[in-house]
């Protein structure tokens, strides 16, 4: 008989291979799906390898290891035109207070009930109403920061800082692309395409876990050599930080059009590890 966890290892039935042509089918196969459009503009992917003892006490689903290693990335981006698939201008008005603003996501690597995803650790959010409202919809952990994000790459300029506003904990960081190198999907099955190629996302809030799934094209990205000048921001939030390494990261242009589904109750079973060949 097949575990759940193994069940993360093989293609899903009846969807094919390639992670964000597998995604799209996903996430269309519930109704009313997508719920959002939005765009993800800049996004710098910055990933550190971990204690997975120490990291699976702080999530509450399996971890995914990739040939027995357990990773954390941080995601810095900008979420652009948040707006409903329906309702029009209208309700697209009502949500232009929380449409558009900066992020940095703490995410993890799990697997739940067969399928692979990530398990936000924590955001942070430039918009104070926006960080009010995740938690009760999304299950999601969202942080008040001070965040400015220069993500010029076209000049080569790429870096950023997040403020926690309630500590005044930072992250500070800067990187550098390579000059002749084009931005392209990952290779298949590569470990770049394990860490950046993730389409759903399960999250727990007062014991309530939830997922939602996402789709989009798959990330037109290249590598990104980073410097972290501050990392207060991590290492007081999570001791085993201390000891992370970091291990590469990527970063890419982004979309202009982003589906966001809706958050659906996940079911409920033991967390072992699971392992990604």
């Amino acid at each position: 008989m097949i575990t759940p966890l193994e069940r993360c290892r093989q293609p899903a039935v009846g969807f094919s291979a390639a992670p964000s042509a597998a995604a799209r089918k996903r996430l269309l196969s519930r109704r009313g799906e997508p719920l959002f459009f939005a765009g993800w503009d800049r996004a710098l992917m910055i990933h550190f390898e971990v204690d997975a003892g120490a990291l699976q006490r702080d999530v509450p689903y399996a971890l995914d290891l990739h040939n027995g290693r357990a990773f954390v990335s941080l995601v810095a981006f900008t979420l652009r035109g948040l707006r409903p698939r329906r309702g029009g201008k209208p309700v697209a008005w009502l949500l232009r207070p929380i449409a558009t603003h900066a992020f940095l996501n703490v995410r993890t690597y799990v697997c739940h009930s067969g399928e692979p995803g990530i398990h936000f650790l924590a955001e942070w959010l430039s918009n104070r109403l926006a960080v009010k409202l995740g938690p009760a919809t999304f299950g999601l952990p969202y942080h008040q920061g001070r965040i400015a994000y220069r993500h010029d790459w076209e000049n080569g300029a790429l870096q950023g800082e997040v403020v926690d506003t309630s500590s005044g904990k930072r992250l500070a960081y800067q990187a550098e692309l390579s000059k002749s190198a084009a931005f392209q999907p990952s290779e298949s099955g590569s470990w770049d395409e394990w860490l950046i190629e993730r389409y759903t996302a399960f999250n727990s809030a007062k014991g309530r876990k939830r997922f939602f799934r996402v789709w989009h094209p798959p990330w037109l990205q290249q590598p990104a050599s980073v410097t972290l000048r501050d990392d207060s921001l991590l290492t007081q939030n999570w001791s085993w930080f201390n000891r992370a390494e970091l291990v590469g990261g990527h970063f890419s242009p982004g979309f202009d059009q982003v589906w966001m589904g809706r958050p659906h109750p996940a079911a409920c079973e033991a967390t072992p590890m699971a392992e990604t060949p």
